[in-house]
């Protein structure tokens, strides 16, 4: 079958902005939905070794439901992925105060991070046969929590005949800023239950330990560690052991430094449930992964499959700059200047096995 693209109504926010949905089908199977509102995967469908179809990503019924209570499902991630120590950093020999979300620190782009903000989507023809694909813009304003420069963002979702979901990123900026943008989909490639039983792969021999705030104090080797993922492990396998790092976060909360060329896209992760055959690998150009295990749903959400959503229910592998790079000149720079042309890529290649 040709690939689709659908429109239909999601509800209409508080200042009346009206919210679509576009949803987005290869015709072999793969098929994404998101909304205007922070660019929000709200279901990803994926087909199991018999071709049955479920949704892999964790949702939330309604849109009231996304603007109250979203921890993340979904969404587009910036201006700064992640977590900036105390909120603070110095540019240009500028210091700039950010709104503290996450304890001391500032999570994901603040208080009202680009997760929380109006896209608008439209359409776009890739010029590629069985390609679908949908653009979403969005200007962050000089000042917009805390940071400075105006900042036009495009992303674009693409399905592929190959089972393939591309993001790809742009950016520019009237101003220098710091920027790291991600996507924050909580995966469970079961389709609901824990991701405990699931194998992750992850080519990074090095990942960033955390202080009590969840803040990189370096760079340290998993050898040895219940970081390692360099060979396929179960998910729960070491979860529960009492490593001070994962005591620490609840489970993994933590950046993994990919082992990687320089340039082009490279394997990121790969997950695999044996339950339904679905297999998902992820290529990025980005420098790191965050791999979350979901430690912080609690039991007070439910999903859009109207269970309860609790601890382990989907993990998420955001393709990132390193947590707190503005101030560590060590880790790779975020910073971009007038003039430059921000690009980042990002596949998930859905397969069976």
């Amino acid at each position: 079958m040709p690939p689709t693209l659908a429109l239909t109504p999601f509800g209409t926010l508080p200042d009346g902005r009206p919210v679509g949905q576009y949803t987005l089908d290869n015709g072999a199977g793969l098929r994404l939905s998101a909304i205007n509102l922070g660019g929000i995967v709200t279901a990803l469908e994926v087909p199991d070794r018999n071709g049955v179809g479920a949704n892999v990503v964790l949702g939330l019924p309604t849109l009231d439901d996304y603007i109250a209570r979203n921890p993340h499902f979904g969404t587009i991630v910036g201006r700064y992925a992640n977590r900036i120590a105390h909120g603070r950093f110095t540019l240009d020999d500028q210091t700039f105060q950010l709104p503290l979300n996450d304890g001391p620190n500032t999570l994901h782009g603040g208080v009202a991070g680009f997760g929380a903000r109006w896209w608008d989507m439209a359409p776009v023809d890739t010029g590629v046969p069985g390609e679908v694909a949908l653009a979403l813009r969005y200007t962050s304003a000089d000042g917009e929590e805390g940071c400075p420069g105006r900042l036009s963002v495009e992303v674009r979702y693409t399905l592929d005949a190959q089972d393939c979901w591309r993001i790809d990123y742009s950016a520019s900026t009237d101003r220098s800023t710091v920027l790291n943008l991600s996507h924050h989909d909580y995966f469970n490639l079961a389709g609901r239950g824990s991701v405990l039983d699931h194998v992750l792969t992850l080519p990074a021999a090095r990942y960033t330990p955390v202080d009590a705030t969840l803040i990189p104090t370096g760079i340290a080797e998993v050898a040895g560690t219940p970081f390692d993922f360099r060979t396929p492990t179960r998910i729960g396998e070491r979860i529960r052991m009492p490593h001070p790092q994962l005591v620490r976060a609840r489970g993994y909360d933590h950046n993994w430094v990919l082992d990687r060329p320089a340039g082009g896209l490279a394997l990121a992760a790969r997950l695999e449930h044996e339950g339904s055959g679905r297999m998902m690998e992820v290529f990025t150009t980005e420098p790191g992964v965050q791999f979350y295990s979901g430690n912080f749903l609690d039991g007070t959400l439910v999903g859009r499959s109207g269970e309860v959503v609790r601890q382990g229910d989907g993990l998420c592998l955001e393709t990132q700059h390193f947590p707190d790079s503005p101030n560590r000149p060590e880790f790779p720079s975020t910073v971009l200047r007038p003039g430059q042309l921000f690009r980042s890529s990002t596949v998930h290649r859905f397969s069976v096995r």
